[in-house]
């Protein structure tokens, strides 16, 4: 509601320059800090990931529609694509919590490709496993996967809107677990899909009643993160 009465205004009175500025200011502080509060949760239950999932998707509708409520269009392929990577991760990683225990691990490599094994037992923490469980998982997922790169840093924010280069040419895999994990993987995608395709036929509207009825709450992560 906020951005919907304030982006008009700035649309009005900054030039085409200063706008394009401002959206991209916008696009790498919001999407990278919103995915980055997601693992500041103690715990997040199997109704509270949907229910966040919805959140997110509402998120990133209103996000994507700010160049239309600033009435300045141009130059905003950057920001759109931008902004749906990085909401799209977000998304990714609601989907992985709310996977089954048995196809976390599947479901993690096949959506966060470039996640990290830290990243991984964070979410088993998120999901509410006791160590003695996260530890099993844990030994599997890094016999089975193959080496995990480290996330690079952020870039700036005009290198990071670039189109992204070819996709190299997959080297042959040796290891059955590999293979067994690349033949699954269109399997985990569907089914991960399959977690969102509810929420996103939800829309804006829910977010909005969503809102109203959170004013009373306590502010959490996702509060400050707006306020701030």
């Amino acid at each position: 509601m906020i951005l919907s009465s304030s982006i008009p205004v700035l649309g009005s009175l900054l030039s085409p320059i200063y706008f394009q500025f401002f959206l991209d200011k916008l696009a790498s502080s919001v999407g990278p800090r919103f995915y980055m509060n997601i693992f500041k949760c103690k715990q997040i239950s199997e109704t509270g990931a949907q229910q966040m999932l919805l959140d997110t998707q509402a998120v990133k509708t209103i996000l994507l529609e700010i160049p239309s409520l600033g009435r300045q269009t141009s130059g905003a392929a950057g920001y759109s694509k931008f902004v749906s990577r990085e909401m799209s991760k977000a998304e990714a990683l609601l989907k992985v919590i709310l996977s089954p225990v048995d196809s976390v691990a599947d479901t993690y490599r096949a959506l966060l490709p470039e996640g990290t094994p830290m990243e991984f037992q964070r979410i088993l923490e998120l999901k509410g496993l006791k160590k003695s469980d996260q530890q099993s998982i844990l030994d599997d997922f890094n016999k089975g996967s193959p080496a995990i790169s480290q996330p690079s840093s952020a870039a700036p924010v005009g290198q990071s809107m670039a189109p992204a280069p070819p996709a190299s040419t997959v080297p042959a895999i040796s290891n059955p677990a590999s293979a067994g994990f690349i033949a699954s993987r269109e399997d985990v995608l569907t089914r991960a899909a399959a977690l969102g395709r509810g929420a996103a036929t939800t829309g804006f509207k829910r977010f909005l009643a969503l809102t109203e009825a959170a004013k009373d709450r306590k502010d959490g992560p996702f509060r400050k993160l707006f306020n701030a």
